[in-house]
């Protein structure tokens, strides 16, 4: 078999035909990703070259950083929940990274603390933990506003939260043995996720029915990059209020439950404000 065409043995820089800048700046409404950055000479041009060290400068701030737990838990408070704090058995930051088996154990003052909250209120079965995880940007920034969205339409799904506790050197599981110790049926954890270099501040969001120590993630649902510029609160809010209803209805969360609230997200550049229904 013969072909009437040949491919040159190589491709040089001078022969890939790139997208036109006005399509290129199109693109760029509907991600933050790295493209079309152009080059100079053999490298970046030093526009995107300062940029992607700013990043990567905000990716490892957001890492090392702590969050304001005292602020957070007032604010918790102020809206009417039971707050306390609580850290996991990592002793500092750096144990933490090194070790995330510890931060998905809860330490004694942090059980102490669990126990010292008063009484749940007559059908409060959720618990709300809002952890650092690996974004302490991501908490600070988004999630007070991802709470203050998500409350309400809790409240008007009947769906009582018993307490908002604040953990410190926090992996997704620390909300097992919270949830296991104050009984409820449901955790709900906000946590900063891994920072990448196009987002150093997205939330996640993890739902556990039954929580208890040794959960498997497979037993959980996840809401991810909850964020301005990724998912806006208030859609996430709806995803996540509707996850929560139909994890008590049916007992159970992860690979069972699919999330189809038929709550579509927003377009790029087109945000979509959602109200408690």
């Amino acid at each position: 078999m013969t072909r009437d065409t040949k491919l040159p043995a190589t491709i040089h820089a001078d022969q890939v035909v790139l997208p036109a800048p006005d399509e290129i700046t199109r693109l760029r409404r509907f991600t933050e990703a790295r493209i079309g950055l152009g080059r100079a000479g053999s490298g970046l041009p030093t526009a995107a070259h300062l940029r992607f060290g700013l990043d990567h400068a905000r990716a490892r701030d957001a890492v090392w950083s702590g969050i304001d737990a005292g602020a957070l838990v007032d604010a918790l408070h102020g809206r009417g929940l039971s707050s306390c704090h609580v850290s996991s058995t990592a002793r500092d930051r750096a144990e933490y990274l090194r070790r995330p088996d510890l931060g998905r154990r809860l330490s004694a003052e942090g059980a102490a603390a669990l126990g010292a909250l008063p009484p749940p209120a007559p059908g409060a079965e959720v618990v709300l933990m809002l952890g650092d995880g690996l974004s302490a940007a991501a908490v600070m920034l988004n999630g007070l506003a991802l709470i203050d969205a998500l409350l309400p339409r809790l409240t008007a799904a009947r769906i009582g939260v018993m307490a908002g506790v604040v953990a410190t050197q926090a992996r997704v599981a620390l909300g097992d043995p919270v949830g296991a110790i104050l009984g409820a049926r449901l955790a709900i954890v906000l946590i900063g996720e891994r920072p990448g270099l196009s987002a150093a501040d997205g939330l996640g969001c993890y739902l556990t029915f039954d929580p208890r120590p040794g959960t498997l993630d497979s037993a959980r649902n996840c809401i991810s990059n909850i964020r301005p510029g990724g998912l806006d609160p208030a859609t996430a809010a709806a995803k996540i209020a509707w996850l929560a209803a139909e994890a008590l209805r049916r007992q159970l969360t992860g690979v069972g439950l699919k999330e189809a609230s038929g709550v579509a997200v927003p377009a790029a550049g087109q945000p979509r404000v959602l109200t408690a229904e």
